[in-house]
């Protein structure tokens, strides 16, 4: 038997050769399509980037309307999705509510047809239009109130705020919005892209596979690290407990939200962006006390751990947007990843198809089997399940030892 390496988490183990973004760890680069994410958040806008990273290249202005137009006249969703998010336990997650509401989307519009160019970009217009659409809704009906229709004279992310908000937002607001999903659009391969690449090597639909990423995305450690990072600004309090704070994070080993990641050993670029934002925001709207404990937190944070390339990450600085935004914590993620999340699932979907399947990983045993049997005399009822469904007369097959 070959003996291989335990690689936990397939830590740096290439699962895909890809062009489509770029990540640089050490000097903190992010590049979509080969372009600096500082100049996409200054020049560009997400639904531009969106179509960067779809088609590999920036859009000239009328494929830019005609894309713009192809979302407005998708963003409505099916009354039938609506009647069945009304079911929705008003307690839920908004990230679980997502989740089954991308997969619903599978039973109106997928059809199998993965060759088909035509049916893909179909598919991921559509969840680029509705996502939106379906977070909105669900934050309105589980107050009992009927959701907000689009409102097609807004553009995407303007659209998106007057759905959740029920007014026509501030333009500064919509920008900073808007540079918010430019940010998350797409980051290498990350958790949810695996998995969405996974998913996909399946060949299942876009559908399935934004589902399966969604559930990803909602971890505590992926995207819904942006909604501990609130609750840990709310535990320390105020600045002066921020010192002991990290100190006792340090002694115990205990991990400071929305520090730290897995490729970056400097600052995330997207944090830093994130900060300039959230100063442009605080300028007009005035600071949130919250912010003034975050800023000593990453002083604090940078002083005891930076020699082990801990630095600030894009979740610390977004919860403090979405906070000022008047957006509940258990949005944060839905609201900030899901939207932008689709341009970059498909793409990772797409590749892993090309590419090879991922059906299959290879484990290594931990534990050799005793030569003993475990089982003794009188002491366990096996039963037998069937791979497919028996007869409705048929009773299951016990064995007594």
């Amino acid at each position: 038997m070959t003996v291989c390496d335990y690689v936990p988490g397939l830590e740096n183990i290439p699962a895909a050769q890809s062009g489509i973004s770029y990540v640089d760890g050490k000097q903190g680069i992010l590049e979509y399509r080969g372009i600096r994410i500082e100049e996409l958040a200054a020049k560009s806008n997400f639904v531009e980037s969106a179509y960067l990273l779809i088609w590999g290249k920036l859009p000239t202005q009328n494929e830019l309307e005609a894309f713009e137009t192809e979302i407005r006249y998708h963003r409505r969703i099916k009354y039938r999705i609506r009647d069945m998010m009304k079911c929705f336990p008003e307690t839920g997650h908004p990230m679980d509510a997502l989740q089954t509401s991308a997969a619903a989307l599978g039973l109106f519009y997928a059809r199998r047809a993965l060759a088909d160019p035509q049916y893909i970009r179909e598919a991921v217009v559509r969840l680029l239009a509705k996502i939106p659409t379906m977070v909105a809704a669900f934050k309105v009906m589980r107050k009992g109130n009927d959701p907000i229709q689009p409102n097609d004279n807004l553009d995407y992310t303007a659209n998106f705020l007057y759905m959740l908000t029920e007014q026509i937002p501030d333009p500064i607001e919509a920008h900073i919005f808007d540079v918010c999903l430019t940010l998350h659009a797409e980051h290498t391969i990350n958790a949810s892209t695996f998995s969405a690449m996974v998913t996909s090597s399946t060949m299942t639909d876009p559908y399935a596979v934004v589902a399966s990423a969604v559930g990803t995305l909602a971890g505590p450690l992926h995207g819904g690290a942006n909604e501990e990072v609130i609750q840990m600004l709310e535990e320390i309090g105020s600045i002066d407990n921020v010192r002991a704070y990290v100190e006792a994070c340090v002694v115990n080993k205990k991990r400071i939200m929305g520090f730290g990641h897995r490729v970056y050993k400097v600052k995330d670029p997207r944090a830093t962006i994130l900060q300039e934002l959230v100063e442009k925001l605080f300028a007009k709207e005035g600071v949130d006390y919250f912010y003034e404990i975050a800023v000593e937190l990453e002083k604090v944070v940078e002083e005891k751990l930076a020699h082990k390339g801990v630095y600030a990450n894009v979740d610390f600085y977004s919860g403090l947007v979405y906070r000022k935004l008047g957006i509940p914590t258990d949005l944060f993620t839905p609201i900030l990843r899901s939207p932008a999340s689709p341009v970059g699932w498909p793409i990772g979907a797409s590749r892993s198809r090309k590419i090879a399947s991922f059906d299959r990983h290879r484990s290594i045993a931990a534990s050799t089997i005793s030569p003993i049997s475990p089982w003794q005399s009188g002491s366990v009822r096996v039963v037998l399940a069937w791979r497919s469904p028996p007869s409705a007369s048929a009773t299951p097959l016990s064995i007594d030892w």
